[in-house]
């Protein structure tokens, strides 16, 4: 973008799922390398984006295990309401200089690494077991809105809060 167009406004930073795995059947060396390629990851990525333009809008893609745990993803859950806090925090730095910083909590969208979780392509039945009240598995254009949005102008007076792109699947408030 900067060499492009010769500024960044912003960015949606996604990183590397960690993979599946319970608390203690995960050895710390998984552990480290979910901390790095997860969290470790965003803030590298976010300080770039700020190093460019410290007014930057940057999307955070959490998950919603940011905020309820998902069976045998324990990396995940672990990390994600470290990243959640993250975007809070960045918020209050950025603001001030007219940056915002925002949490995507995708649920189930039918993309490559969901299929590769589910080991099949999503049903109804996966929807209905994932406890999903719209009955289908999201699709990456829907989460794509969503975080257009969140990065626009039209979105211009949000900064630190985290938007469920969930079909219902988050319970709590």
């Amino acid at each position: 973008a900067l060499g492009a167009w010769g500024r960044l406004d912003g960015a949606l930073v996604s990183v590397g799922g960690p993979p599946k795995g319970t608390v203690t059947g995960t050895t710390d060396a998984q552990w480290l390398g979910a901390f790095d390629s997860v969290f470790l990851a965003a803030v590298r990525i976010a300080r770039a984006v700020l190093g460019a333009n410290g007014a930057a809008r940057l999307g955070f893609v959490l998950s919603v295990s940011a905020k309820m745990p998902l069976a045998d993803m324990a990396p995940s859950n672990g990390l994600r309401p470290g990243l959640a806090m993250l975007v809070k925090q960045l918020s209050d730095e950025i603001a001030p200089a007219g940056g915002r910083a925002v949490g995507l909590m995708p649920g189930n969208i039918a993309t490559g690494r969901m299929i590769d979780l589910l080991g099949h392509e999503p049903t109804a039945e996966d929807a209905r077991r994932a406890g999903i009240p719209m009955g289908r598995l999201g699709t990456p254009a829907e989460f794509g809105a969503v975080a257009a949005f969140l990065l626009s102008d039209a979105a211009s007076y949000l900064t630190g809060c985290l938007v469920p792109v969930d079909g219902g699947m988050l319970r709590g408030l």
